[in-house]
């Protein structure tokens, strides 16, 4: 490959119809299409679908917003489980959101299963399908489904691409990091995202009637070759036009934005046992980060204050309770996008006090009925390790 200017080297849209052509070429035999790995993308008689047929769109938006923030291996499972507990809109606007937020239990983001089930209840009383197999009862613009709660642009386009072939362009994690790297784009993808929506966009008009394949192809690329880590450029249909790979630094790009600064923070968790044996819980307000999860009490540390002292402080000004801070279950630490957290948990007993309303006292076995954070069923974990222990003494 000779060298090319840098202007050259970002006009990605002059190159889109040699790049869909190889692309497409490559995913007709390496692509990620086998019915047990995404089922939603085959028809119900297990065929890839021709550009004239339509697929479930439940199916599709459920993985689209699956899929956001999660692999395509850890989702898979929660998208069984869930189609099988609500496989129509009906079913689904009619959720409980208990119900809701116990299947999304271990995807994390929590947000997302929740606008799920605001977003099912209004296309449900927008349109009032006769079944949710009907294409015709659902979205078919881009704008039309931006305006449905937790649909951003790459999502509306996965799912009309996926579910009725429309032209309609996605950009998430994997497409920008490989349009990155074909650009050896030199700045971070997030300060020009309309240029790299443009280049989305050629590379799917370069491929007429073919538009679910294109994305489907541009996604399995970024999740199997031009990966993170140690991308596989000698297998990669883009090998010859990559700026990045003639550089010999792929992994230099995307080029990242500068580190935003994470607080850390120290967290008491008590878990409190009362006489009955049952365990104390309290359930998230209904917004904010993690809301409507329910955990076990935990309160922030205080400067020069013991993890004790902060579990005890916190359970008798928040919750309403005397307990006796007892013994160490376990600590360890959690990070969230926007602060890290060093958890210490500690076995408390109860001494008095009523529990304010969000609390209940549950017995530990039937902690799985409650969704809980991924932290927070860690330690659920962790104390029915403790208590089979001590049966076993």
């Amino acid at each position: 490959m000779g060298q090319r200017s840098s202007a050259d080297r970002l006009d990605l849209s002059a190159l889109a119809p040699e790049l869909s052509q190889s692309l497409l070429a490559w995913w007709e035999v390496h692509g990620r299409k086998a019915p047990d790995l995404k089922p939603w993308m085959f028809t119900k008689d297990g065929r890839w679908p021709e550009p004239h047929e339509h697929l479930n769109v439940l199916e599709c938006w459920i993985a689209e917003v699956m899929l956001q923030q999660t692999q395509l291996l850890v989702a898979l499972p929660y998208w069984r489980r869930w189609m099988q507990a609500f496989p129509s809109l009906e079913a689904l606007a009619a959720a409980d959101e208990h119900d809701v937020l116990l299947l999304w239990q271990g995807l994390g983001y929590y947000a997302r299963g929740r606008r799920l089930l605001t977003a099912a209840r209004l296309l449900h009383d927008q349109s009032s399908p006769a079944s949710s197999q009907q294409a015709v009862a659902w979205p078919r613009t881009l704008e039309a489904w931006l305006a449905v709660p937790g649909i951003g642009p790459s999502t509306a386009g996965g799912i009309l691409s996926s579910a009725f072939n429309s032209p309609a362009a996605i950009l998430d994690g994997n497409v920008r990091r490989v349009l990155a790297r074909v650009a050896a784009y030199p700045h971070p993808p997030a300060a020009e995202q309309r240029l790299f929506w443009s280049w989305s966009e050629a590379l799917l008009a370069a491929a007429p009637k073919r538009y679910r394949d294109l994305n489907q192809a541009l996604m399995d690329l970024g999740a199997t070759l031009c990966t993170p880590r140690n991308p596989a450029c000698g297998r990669c249909p883009w090998q010859p036009h990559c700026a990045a790979h003639a550089v010999g630094a792929p992994e230099g790009f995307p080029v990242k934005a500068p580190p935003r600064s994470v607080p850390h923070l120290s967290l008491g968790v008590g878990i409190t046992r009362n006489a009955a044996g049952d365990v104390l819980i309290v359930q998230r307000t209904s917004s904010g980060l993690l809301a409507g999860l329910w955990e076990f009490p935990s309160g922030e540390q205080l400067p020069e204050e013991s993890i004790a002292s902060t579990i005890g402080r916190y359970l008798s000004i928040h919750i309403g309770i005397e307990v006796e801070v007892e013994a160490p279950l376990l600590a360890f630490d959690h990070a969230y996008s926007h602060r890290k957290l060093h958890i210490q948990v500690y076995l408390c007993r109860w001494r008095h006090g009523a529990p304010d309303a969000q609390a209940r006292w549950v017995a530990p076995a039937d902690l799985a009925r409650y969704p809980l954070s991924a932290a927070h069923a860690r330690i659920a974990a962790a104390l029915q390790q403790h208590l089979a222990e001590q049966e076993s003494l």
